[in-house]
């Protein structure tokens, strides 16, 4: 990272970031806006110590601070990032129903929230393949899965696009005999018909070399945008709010994009270290 502000000037003045507060950008207003706490500068302040002689920090040292922290001030949510959408064909039509969550697995005071469950879903595209690669257990022809707080379903294939399921009517998380369907995969879902469109930022680091010298070292990845399908409690997030989107990583509610019903989030951090690869 660059801290030279002479050359992060020019990053905002050559249009590079977005400004000061940009979330890519080392400043405390762009790390606020990120979702970075004052805790996890705390304890990555703690963990480097201090040194006379001059040094270089590895990036990762960071990011696991603030892992640590949001993971445990984070509520849980479902959150589909890059949205395909499943069909149970069994399951009735016009029914829903609702299944119970844990806000927190590790806070059982936190409580538990209802989540709407319903036939037609939203899973992420890379929960399907049509011809699986060698350890993969998640949704293909003729396999099983379960559907995380829900039901097993058996995957029937893709068809114009959409997956199509059948599921087991006696399978339901917490249910009687639920236990004995024995699956590998365990996946994420929202409810279609409960589900809202947000715009979500993903971002990585800024540059993508380890020691960069300026705008020829920044990384072309560093922003993504995505419409991603959230879970209805989400809509009422607030500016700041911070959550794990369960599988994805930290997510914070944009505190100057974000308006009443209809947040925009940034990712703060991975669940774990994805520059790397």
């Amino acid at each position: 990272m660059l801290l030279s502000k002479r050359k992060l000037i020019e990053l905002v003045e050559q249009g590079h970031v977005a400004g000061w507060d940009d979330p890519r950008m080392p400043s405390l207003a762009g790390a606020r806006r990120r979702g970075y706490t004052p805790e996890g500068f705390r304890l990555f302040a703690e963990r480097i110590g201090v040194a006379k002689a001059d040094s270089w920090i590895e990036l990762g040292v960071l990011e696991d601070c603030m892992r640590e922290h949001l993971n445990d001030v984070a509520p849980r949510r479902m959150a589909v990032l890059d949205p395909v959408k499943l069909v149970i064909d069994n399951y009735p039509l016009g029914t829903e129903e609702l299944v119970e969550v844990p806000n927190h697995p590790q806070k059982p005071d936190w409580g538990r929230r209802r989540v709407p469950f319903s036939r037609e879903l939203w899973i992420e595209r890379d929960d399907y393949q049509e011809k699986p690669e060698k350890g993969y257990f998640r949704l293909f022809p003729g396999n099983e899965v379960r559907l995380r707080f829900g039901y097993v379903v058996k995957c029937l294939g893709m068809n114009d696009g959409v997956v199509r399921c059948a599921y087991h009517a006696d399978s339901r998380s917490g249910t009687t005999g639920a236990d004995k369907y024995k699956v590998k995969g365990n996946i994420h879902w929202v409810s279609a018909a409960h589900a809202f469109a947000a715009e979500v930022r993903l971002y990585e680091r800024l540059f993508r070399r380890p020691q960069p010298e300026g705008a020829a070292d920044l990384n072309p990845a560093s922003k993504k945008i995505v419409t991603a399908q959230l879970e209805p409690a989400l809509r009422e997030a607030k500016p700041e709010e911070r959550f794990q989107f369960e599988r994805h990583g930290y997510f914070v509610a944009d505190r100057v994009d974000s308006r009443p019903g209809a947040p925009r989030f940034n990712r703060a951090v991975t669940l774990r270290d994805s520059f790397s690869k």
